[in-house]
């Protein structure tokens, strides 16, 4: 395992097998994990000849920023980053009024082959590593200089489908010694895995889980979302109540609109029924148009209508304020295209 996918217990073992008092773990794990470092060469507090065996033994994953994009309607940034074997993965960088926000990748493409996502159109390569996940962090706090407050796991993959190291993740990024964020500001976004749902919901975590909802029908859901032929929406909506029961965190769903697909009143009403026994909130999101598919995002009376037929029976929604739009802003674009070219 590299040291910077490795928890502070694990660095401990680590520092001692090369000869090294065990407060050095410490550290160590604060240079990687809070000072940022890119480099032990930056680490100075520690013995020269200390930094040169690290480096042979545990070399620092590193991504290489490929490209910026920054959004001149609202200020968001998509980056591109390059992985030490060559795949690019992308993250994006929201400033809100009540913060930073970074949506980050889980994996290099995705097997899920939901139809309006460009991430999925290549299929999967391959996991992220615990370390690839936080250094797509780390990389935009270095390049902003600004604090992260929330973190959210939705960019290209299916966190669920990368369960082991997005656990690990989630450990290393909210544990006191590096960016210390609250599990609370941590929101985990599925399209719909059944069985990780119910042991995600074990953990005991504090995260907020997001679905992806999308159709209020199985015969619908499955056109828009292949993961609907394995899960129907009955086993899906009792593992999202059971996380509900287990953890004491309300439940997204998300909910993509597409003209002429999902928006009809018939899809509200439908949307409204399924929904309203559960503690949960529906995200609506006008969906971010990709050139290899014919969907459309709905009217902006539709969306209205939709929100307002939720909340007259008291469902809380919100329409997801649109950002990112004229820089590639949806999953898996930017990658796409700069692979293409």
């Amino acid at each position: 395992m590299d040291i910077k996918s490795m928890t502070l217990e694990e660095v401990k073992p680590l520092v001692e097998e090369l000869g090294e008092k065990s407060f050095r773990a410490a550290q160590l794990y604060q240079w990687l994990h809070e000072k940022l470092a890119e480099s032990y060469e930056e680490m100075l507090n520690l013995p020269i000849d200390f930094r040169r065996r690290l480096g042979e033994l545990k070399p620092l994953v590193k991504l290489r920023t490929v490209q910026v994009q920054e959004s001149a309607q609202d200020g968001t940034r998509k980056y591109l980053f390059e992985l030490p074997d060559g795949n690019l993965v992308e993250s994006v960088w929201m400033k809100y009024h009540h913060g930073n926000s970074i949506c980050i990748s889980s994996q290099v493409g995705c097997r899920m082959g939901c139809r309006f996502c460009a991430s999925t159109l290549d299929g999967l390569e391959r996991n992220l590593l615990p370390s690839e996940m936080l250094e797509q962090i780390y990389c935009i706090v270095r390049h902003t200089g600004e604090r992260v407050s929330n973190i959210v796991v939705m960019g290209t993959g299916e966190p669920l489908d990368n369960y082991e190291h997005l656990l690990r993740f989630i450990r290393l990024i909210t544990v006191r010694g590096g960016l210390n964020i609250s599990q609370r500001n941590i929101t985990v976004s599925t399209c719909g895995l059944v069985p990780q749902i119910k042991r995600l919901a074990q953990e005991k975590l504090q995260i907020t889980l997001a679905l992806s909802l999308h159709a209020p029908f199985d015969e619908k859901r499955r056109e828009l979302m292949p993961i609907a032929n394995r899960y129907s929406l009955t086993e899906v909506i009792e593992a999202c109540r059971y996380y509900a029961e287990q953890t004491g965190r309300r439940v997204t769903f998300e909910y993509a609109l597409v003209a002429g697909v999902n928006d009809s009143k018939e899809d509200a009403a439908a949307l409204e029924r399924l929904l309203k026994p559960l503690n949960c909130h529906v995200n609506l999101i006008p969906v971010n148009p990709i050139k290899e598919r014919e969907y459309r995002q709905s009217a902006r009376t539709h969306i209205e209508a939709f929100k307002k037929h939720l909340e007259k029976n008291k469902i809380n929604v919100t329409i997801r304020r649109e950002m990112g739009r004229d820089i590639d802003g949806a999953c898996g674009q930017l990658r796409r295209r700069h692979i293409k070219n």
